[in-house]
């Protein structure tokens, strides 16, 4: 496979915000309002950002709106090398497209979803999916991360066959994104290598981060708490970690970009930011006032 990455081509690291994308009144992707939230998170407190994930709502875009969402990034003058793009379709050559388009725009990376429509796939069929991606984007190999998400994808990229990808593809693969919850499987995936980058997608594990094994989170809440993960990461502050948790814990039981989406509009004072795409559905009202009365309740305390 061509092409080694250096050190600086692996740095992602700290706290990541799983950066969500506005939707403007015909459904398309809002660049404008989706790049001044990137420039706003980034000043307060993200180390990077993860565009077009799950809370990006990714897979809900078509091949040509996720490009153009790209683009805008691209053209922001914001610093693409402290930003991971999702590149994972159900269609492989979709997400060939994707990943060569990072490559050329210049991503520090790309988070690959495994083929999610059909289900039980062999392991061979999977790494047969990741060896195309990667001999597609050979002349400029852009970083491969693993998203692991099985209860959305239904396919895990089990702490096995990340080892077989590892002993085959070696150096393009980079790290993983945890977004399964199982903080045992964290642990062992970030153990299979020495370097490997493993980011649980919850905020309660930058403690860990900040001592090993793991290289930071890629979360949905660091939307609206990349201060205190901040806070949390590089100085230990206990008290930040606790707030930040709570808010992530205002969403428990209900749907979370939807939710993710109505605490923007209403921190950011823009009602545009609530709207999601479909099949996603807008926020339910009781939801939406609880959310903001306990999102306001943590920060009134640490104003206090």
């Amino acid at each position: 496979m061509a092409g080694k990455l250096g050190q600086a081509e692996r740095d992602l690291h700290g706290v990541i915000a799983a950066i969500a994308t506005a939707i403007d009144p015909r459904g398309e992707p809002d660049c404008a309002r989706s790049i001044a939230l990137a420039r706003f998170l980034l000043a307060n407190g993200c180390d990077g950002l993860n565009v077009l994930g799950t809370t990006g709502e990714a897979t809900s875009f078509s091949l040509d709106q996720r490009r153009r969402v790209m683009n805008a990034y691209a053209e922001s003058g914001l610093p693409l090398t402290r930003m991971m793009v999702g590149t994972g379709a159900a269609a492989l050559a979709d997400a060939i497209t994707l990943t060569r388009h990072a490559a050329e725009l210049g991503f520090a990376g790309a988070l690959v979803l495994p083929p999610f429509y059909y289900k039980g796939v062999s392991d061979d069929g999977l790494i047969a999916v990741i060896e195309a991606i990667l001999s597609a984007t050979a002349a400029r190999p852009v970083p491969l991360y693993l998203y692991h998400f099985p209860a959305q994808s239904g396919l895990p990229w089990h702490v096995a066959l990340v080892r077989r990808l590892l002993q085959s593809f070696g150096d393009r693969i980079v790290g993983l994104k945890d977004s399964s919850g199982d903080m045992a499987y964290a642990r062992e995936a970030a153990a299979v290598a020495p370097g490997f980058r493993v980011f649980p997608s919850t905020e309660a594990a930058l403690p860990e981060a900040r001592s090993c094994p793991f290289a930071g989170c890629i979360s949905a809440t660091a939307n609206l708490n990349a201060d205190l993960c901040a806070r949390a990461y590089r100085a230990g502050d206990t008290a930040a970690l606790s707030e930040a948790v709570a808010i992530r814990k205002l969403f428990d039981g209900t749907p979370l970009v939807p939710g993710i989406k109505a605490l923007l509009a209403h921190i950011h004072g823009d009602t545009q930011w609530a709207r999601v795409a479909p099949p996603l559905f807008g926020y339910p009202v009781a939801d939406r006032a609880a959310a903001i009365a306990g999102y306001d309740g943590v920060r009134a305390k640490r104003v206090a």
